[in-house]
């Protein structure tokens, strides 16, 4: 018998890249993907997805209860891996509310329906649903803030300045407790940021060779002295497909790419790239560079300790960002629609 796996928010970036690999590697589970299609959703980042005979296309907002009880009723859903989120920090300053709503209720909604569907009572599963699981993707954003050393190991107090953020970290809260009130087992992996194939435009790396090819101002917050930690979108799915299998039920993995680099190294590293693969008529890309006012609250450094994730799993990044970023730039020019 197949199994049935809802996966939320399948259609946006990290999401269409994470069903095509998970549903391709395992053809006895059936994936449901479930995605409201908001503007970061795109069902042209999944054709490879439309044969495949393990493959369902739902259109639908996690926040709609009657939907989401149909779904596990229906299908019999035996896992979730929850990727569906408002993820975008500048939005989430422009208008918070959408962020609690998809981020905190959503969240609880579809963790709410899994422990109707699965369990009959705090700390007792159904007969036939003890393997059931519920996986939860978060973000290092929830750690804060980093000086200049140190990194974010999965015991870091949480400490949000945004309200993205801020949602997040409530979200991660109602997966914990779901653990220690009902016995739920769930699983939470907190990551850096992703970058790689089908992100959307409005996020720094895309939004950069965008930009770069349209003969634009390349518009970097501050100085450009941001540090993030950089991990390539499938070996971030490849986490999640370990941590979905293998990981201890309450636990939390934080998944990092150990490749730090700050925004305007960022933005000169592409600038290269298409000087070499696609030259302006005149001049480099790099003189298009220009400095913009910064973000409120903006986070100075996201770094990411995974070494519980590469010791207890024995997980490892198979890019580094320097092979990723040729990859990813190679992706955008293929596909120049973005």
């Amino acid at each position: 018998m197949s199994k049935t796996i809802l996966v939320t928010g399948g259609a946006g970036f990290i999401g269409s890249n994470f069903v095509p690999y998970f549903a391709a590697k395992y053809p006895q589970y059936h994936i449901i993907n479930l995605d409201k299609l908001t503007y970061a959703g795109n069902l042209e980042n999944l054709r490879e997805c439309v044969n495949m005979p393990n493959y369902t296309f739902i259109e639908g907002d996690i926040c709609d209860e009657e939907l989401v009880e149909k779904l596990f009723t229906e299908y019999d859903i035996r896992g979730v891996i929850h990727f569906a989120a408002e993820s975008h920090v500048d939005n989430s300053i422009k208008g918070p509310k959408a962020f609690v709503q998809t981020n905190v209720f959503g969240t609880f909604n579809l963790l709410d329906a899994a422990r109707r569907h699965w369990m009959e009572k705090p700390n007792q599963y159904k007969s036939g649903y003890e393997e059931c699981r519920f996986h939860h993707i978060s973000t290092d954003e929830v750690y804060g803030t980093l000086g200049d050393t140190g990194f974010f190991k999965e015991t870091t107090p949480y400490a949000p300045n945004s309200p993205y953020s801020a949602s997040k970290a409530s979200s991660d809260f109602f997966v914990r407790a779901y653990h220690h009130t009902f016995g739920m087992n769930v699983t939470t992996s907190n990551c850096s940021n992703n970058y790689g194939p089908k992100q959307h435009h409005e996020k720094l790396i895309p939004h950069i060779i965008e930009k770069a090819l349209a003969e634009q101002p390349l518009p970097i917050y501050g100085q450009g002295t941001n540090v993030r930690d950089w991990l390539y979108v499938l070996d971030h799915c490849k986490a999640i497909d370990l941590i979905y299998h293998q990981g201890r039920a309450g636990e939390t993995y934080n998944i990092g790419g150990h490749n730090e680099r700050n925004n305007i190294t960022i933005v000169k590293t592409i600038c290269a790239i298409l000087d070499e693969k696609c030259p302006r008529k005149s001049g480099k890309y790099e003189e298009l560079i220009t400095f913009v006012a910064d973000r409120p609250g903006h986070d100075l450094r996201y770094a990411i300790d995974a070494s519980k994730l590469e010791t207890e799993l024995g997980w490892k990044a198979d890019e580094t960002f320097d092979s990723g970023i040729i990859k990813t730039v190679e992706w955008y020019l293929k596909h120049q629609s973005i």
